[in-house]
């Protein structure tokens, strides 16, 4: 991206030289309208937030709806969602600046910082009455690498995991990873080393607790809590100033109220989720700080990160890391045709990052309008990203729903940006 300065939201306003000067066509782009104000009509979704830059130009940001619709509530664009799994990007930086600043090497055994990870052991069978199973030794120790690509073997406790390793998590005590809970890392993530591995270690892709392990680690390697690294060196220097694990109180009104589908119908969440959490009163929540989906944050705050990657690692001339390490974060770490993927509708030439990013290439080009090189991924709650380095574009849509049958609104947001270019 050429330009550095993202400008506050709420002071921008796009005019007609800008579309021009940015190559879309502001007809076509408000195709972007026609999309959101359908979904809304439809109750798929309550209301939704876009944002989308080129070269660090706004060329798109719009509120849609309501962020509570039995209180009226309207979105506005620095509404807080829960960004649950786009939380595994800012942990991703955070582990990679402490590369930089020698505190481990990406192939190191995890065990060497966490010993209960010490000779892992694989799941071979499952006894279904009592959750008891039996296992055998790893082929090998689990890599940091093999956390930040997700080829540990660590499976999740509550989504995108087999049966089998659900209940195994669910008799020990395992979290979810699904948001903060009433317990700390250290206790958890113990609790997990001492549990079988799916697969061995780089056999194959699994999406699971991996990146709150890397959370963990954070604290660790810098003797800080995480949101404290992470303010620190993340969100206080990149101007994130709504993006929190625990909201204060003077921004808890602008949270988005979340709902679900229900026979049909979008209905708010009223019962606890998973450990019932959520990211409003700390004083409530304990001290895990899930590094993997424990995040809340804006539109805006999300683009200040993605655009560090757009700019060879700077932010306003800040030096956030460096230039190589950036191209690290954004090359493939999984081998074609050895680690397939267990995420719905992923094909087998998925690609993955050590920037917890999928990735757009030479061997998956057809799957997105996208160029190559373009990175992103999502959050549960149905809220959306990428960036495309090659068109210094980036978009964002952030809705808020569980396990919304509506998925697919992201990539035909993708489609309204990529059809509004000149």
């Amino acid at each position: 991206m050429k330009k550095q300065l993202l400008t506050a939201l709420s002071a921008i306003t796009i005019t007609t030289s800008i579309y021009a000067q940015q190559g879309f066509d502001q007809q076509r782009l408000s195709q972007i309208d026609t999309l959101v104000s359908h979904h809304i009509t439809a109750g798929h979704i309550p209301g939704a937030a876009a944002l989308v830059l080129r070269n660090g130009e706004v060329v798109y940001s719009k509120a849609f709806g309501h962020a509570d619709v039995e209180s009226g509530k309207p979105m506005q664009l620095n509404s807080i969602f829960r960004i649950a799994s786009q939380t595994k990007a800012i942990t991703s930086l955070a582990v990679m600046m402490l590369w930089e600043d020698g505190k481990f090497l990406l192939d190191d055994p995890l065990s060497r910082y966490i010993p209960a990870f010490s000779h892992p052991r694989v799941k071979t069978a499952f006894r279904a009455v009592d959750s008891s199973y039996t296992t055998r030794p790893a082929s090998r120790e689990i890599t940091i690498r093999d956390l930040l690509r997700h080829t540990s073997g660590i499976a999740y406790a509550a989504v995108f995991s087999d049966p089998e390793m659900q209940a195994i998590y669910a008799k020990a005590g395992v979290v979810s990873g699904i948001g903060t809970m009433a317990s700390d890392l250290k206790t958890k993530i113990n609790i997990l080393g001492k549990q079988p591995l799916q697969h061995d270690p780089g056999k194959a892709f699994t999406y699971g607790l991996n990146t709150d392990i890397l959370g963990y680690l954070v604290e660790i390697w810098s003797g800080q809590p995480l949101d404290v690294f992470m303010k620190e060196r993340i969100f206080t220097p990149l101007e994130m100033h709504d993006t929190y694990f625990h909201l204060p109180k003077d921004k808890a009104p602008r949270l988005v109220a979340l709902y679900e589908d229900v026979n049909g119908k979008m209905v708010k969440v009223t019962h606890p989720l998973y450990e019932g959490v959520d990211p409003l009163f700390p004083a409530k929540q304990g001290t895990y700080l899930s590094g993997g989906a424990g995040l809340s944050s804006t539109v805006n705050d999300y683009a200040k990160f993605l655009s560090v990657y757009l700019n060879n690692g700077y932010y306003k001339n800040k030096r956030i890391i460096g230039r190589k390490t950036v191209e690290l974060m954004l090359t493939n770490q999984l081998t074609a045709g050895v680690y397939p993927s267990p995420l719905p509708a992923q094909p087998e030439n998925f690609q993955f990052s050590l920037g917890g990013f999928n990735l757009e290439s030479s061997e998956n080009d057809y799957l997105q309008p996208f160029s190559k090189g373009s990175f992103g991924w999502g959050g549960a709650f149905n809220t959306h990203y990428w960036a495309d380095p090659k068109e210094g574009i980036i978009g964002l849509l952030f809705t808020q729903e569980y396990l919304s049958p509506y998925w697919n609104i992201g990539e035909e947001f993708k489609v309204a940006v990529y059809q509004g270019m000149k």
